[in-house]
This record gives structure tokens, C-alpha cells and sequence, in this order.
């Protein structure tokens, strides 16, 4: 469990006065209501009644079902907690699912949605927390499985992966995501998925790894046909992203980090959104 900042504590110690609760059964539903992204919670306390479930909107379920008083009051807690909550920027997941998938051996997916706790007054920033280039600021949401993690910045339009010890960042264009998966097992493919359905993360233009930004292609030393298509690309800025994705797809086919088939269906996917 994440500890609470000095003003966490101070906020806990108003909300236990202001309620009636103590400050264990308050610091117990904060995390509850974190932990159900601000419009939910399942907590179990003594206080509360024993075990319990909140939901914004209405809906509130307690042990003790006929004690309308205390159902009045621990309402009234989780409602202000989650405006609380809602309040501290990047500490709650917003509009729009962000899931993080696996496949398992069975050919099931698991679904997590990764969601991140941003940076917070409220909370003390675990180890390792923020583990993308600081200038990226704060993610709109973040996931993590087997060994990657993701960090999205929807207005900057980067997305940041950390697979193993290194770090990459990439310009998402025009793709606004929702998900991510990944294949089974350490250094499997990943991809997520955006308005324009499921797509390969080699797809996208990496920025900079590890802190070390990456120059930009250049078309010297290119045959004409390569020219032609950047030239094509300054016209429309949605077209640049899509030939730029197919050149990267080419330089990873010419290292032999993608086969002949799997170059042609990326690039016949990305054609097909002209």
C-alpha cells in the first residue's frame, strides 16, 4: 500500500473529524475508493459495519443493511473522498479504457487495467514510479505486463514502454489508445489498439531511448520513389505518419527483425488507411 504525504495525512485528519470516523477507518476507505478509481469501492471495516461495497451514483451495500444513519455517513466519506480524488491531476483514470492484455497458454485474455496513480500530494511516490522521461510530464494512464510497462501522454502524443532495463519513446500521431497486449512470455509482440483498430508498436516512429533522442530520418542516399513518398508526406501531415511507419517497417524487415510476411501485412494495414 502506497504511504500518505504529510498533506494526505492532514486531509484524512479532517475528513475522520469532519465524519466521525477514525483516521484507520478514513485512510481504509481513501484507498478503497483509489483503488476503485473514484467511482466504486469493497472495503471491510469495523467501523463501516465489516465488509461493505460503494458505488458513485447510489448504490451502497453494508453488513449492517437496516443501519440507515451509518449508510448516510459512509456515503457521504466515499463521496467526498472521490472528489478529493478526482481533484489531484493524472491520479485517476479518465475517459477512455486503458487496458493492459495477456495471452495465456490457453488462449485466454486477462485484462488489467494498469491504470496509473500519477503524481500525487496525497501519496508517496513509490521507486521506480516514474520511470519515463520527466519533460513527458504526467501520463494520462499507465499499465504494466510480464516485463514491460507503458506510460501514455495523450496531448503530447508519445508513448512511452519500458521493456527489460530500457526505455522507449514513441510519437503516436494521429492514434488515440486505449489498450495495449502483448504476447505471452519475456520479449513478446506487442501491440495496442486505437481508432484504427489493433496495431504493431514497430508501426510507430521511436523518439528517443533511454533518454537519448533519436535524429531525424533524412531522404539523402534514398532512390526517388522513397523521396516521392516524403514529399507526399509534407502535403498531408496524416499520409507523413503513415509512410514514415512504413519506412521504419522497412528499415526492421532490411535488420532482419521482421519476415517478408510480416512486413507485407504491416504495410498493406497501414495502406489501407489512406
Amino acid at each position: 500500500m502506497q504511504r500518505l504525504t504529510s498533506q494526505g495525512q492532514a486531509v484524512v485528519d479532517d475528513l475522520a473529524q469532519r465524519h466521525g470516523f477514525s483516521r484507520d477507518a478514513v485512510t481504509h476507505m481513501l484507498f478503497a475508493v483509489l483503488n476503485g478509481n473514484g467511482g466504486m469501492a469493497q472495503f471491510s471495516h469495523p467501523e463501516f459495519g465489516g465488509s461493505g461495497q460503494w458505488m458513485r451514483g447510489g448504490m451502497l451495500m453494508l453488513s449492517d443493511m437496516f443501519n440507515h444513519t451509518l449508510k448516510g455517513r459512509v456515503d457521504a466519506l466515499c463521496h467526498e473522498i472521490a472528489e478529493i480524488l478526482a481533484n489531484q491531476p493524472g491520479l485517476l483514470q479518465t475517459s477512455g479504457s486503458f487496458q493492459s492484455q495477456s495471452q495465456s497458454g490457453g488462449g485466454q485474455q486477462h485484462q488489467d487495467s494498469g491504470m496509473s496513480r500519477g503524481s500525487s500530494s496525497l501519496f508517496v511516490s513509490e521507486p521506480g514510479d516514474r520511470w519515463w522521461p520527466s519533460e513527458l510530464g504526467v501520463p494520462n494512464a499507465t499499465g504494466a505486463q510480464n516485463d514491460a510497462r507503458y506510460a501514455y501522454f495523450a496531448d503530447a502524443r508519445r508513448l512511452a514502454v519500458r521493456v527489460g532495463g530500457n526505455a522507449r519513446v514513441y510519437d503516436t500521431g494521429d492514434h488515440r489508445i486505449g489498450g495495449f497486449s502483448q504476447q505471452q512470455g519475456s520479449g513478446g509482440t506487442i501491440t495496442f489498439t486505437s481508432q484504427h483498430g489493433t496495431v504493431d508498436l514497430a508501426s510507430l516512429p521511436v523518439v528517443s531511448q533511454d533518454g537519448h533522442s533519436f535524429p531525424s530520418s533524412s531522404t539523402a542516399g534514398k532512390p526517388a520513389a522513397a523521396t516521392s513518398s516524403a514529399a507526399t508526406q509534407a502535403a498531408d501531415p496524416a499520409q507523413a505518419d503513415i509512410f514514415s511507419a512504413i519506412e521504419r517497417l522497412g528499415d526492421l524487415k532490411d535488420k532482419g527483425l521482421l519476415t517478408d510476411e510480416e512486413f507485407a501485412a504491416k504495410k498493406a494495414e497501414l495502406l489501407k488507411r489512406l
